[in-house]
């Protein structure tokens, strides 16, 4: 695996390091030793997966506050996606900043969201599926989000939303009271 560090510090692209002969390749897609010797949490507990029926579908920008804090790692194995991640650590260089990715069946790159990140999504083709790693259980109580166009964030999306759940279309503006405690 190739770990690339996005400008969000803490959060990585990780590629795939194909082992390729006449049958197709190989490839470790995931690895608790490669993952601790860069630092990054391996502690998988829960596997998530979506499809999203329609291009233009957009999911986010969830995450779940400490001390059900999660770490998300995101693969698009059906489709294609334009994966973004938030910076809401408020003690960060980067908070309030924002990064995105395509990712795809094709390109096979995973995103991997540290604790104290919102994550959402927005479907570049039909029936795009993604499949999220996680290291905490859902936790309800704990559970936030930041509307995908918060006018705080300026989120930069690649196309307007043609499908947004009622839900993610009504987080409130972002305040931090309720956002980060």
């Amino acid at each position: 695996m190739k770990f690339v560090e996005t400008p969000l510090k803490g959060a990585y692209l990780i590629h795939l390091e194909k082992r390729e002969d006449e049958r197709g390749f190989f490839a470790r897609a995931f690895c608790v030793n490669e993952f601790e010797a860069h630092g990054l949490n391996p502690a998988i507990v829960q596997i998530n997966n979506s499809l999203s029926k329609d291009k233009g579908t957009l999911r986010g920008m969830h995450y779940q506050l400490a001390p059900k804090a999660e770490v998300k790692m995101v693969r698009c194995i059906k489709g294609a996606l334009y994966d973004v991640i938030l910076d809401l650590r408020i003690d960060s260089e980067t908070f309030g900043q924002s990064f995105g990715q395509e990712l795809s069946a094709e390109n096979r790159t995973m995103m991997y969201v540290p604790e104290g990140f919102a994550h959402g999504f927005i479907t570049l083709e039909e029936d795009t599926e993604a499949f999220y790693l996680s290291t905490g259980f859902y936790a309800p109580e704990y559970e936030r989000g930041v509307r995908y166009n918060d006018p705080k964030f300026n989120i930069q999306w690649p196309a307007t939303p043609v499908v947004v759940s009622e839900k993610d279309l009504n987080h409130p503006d972002f305040n931090e009271d309720y956002h980060l405690k």
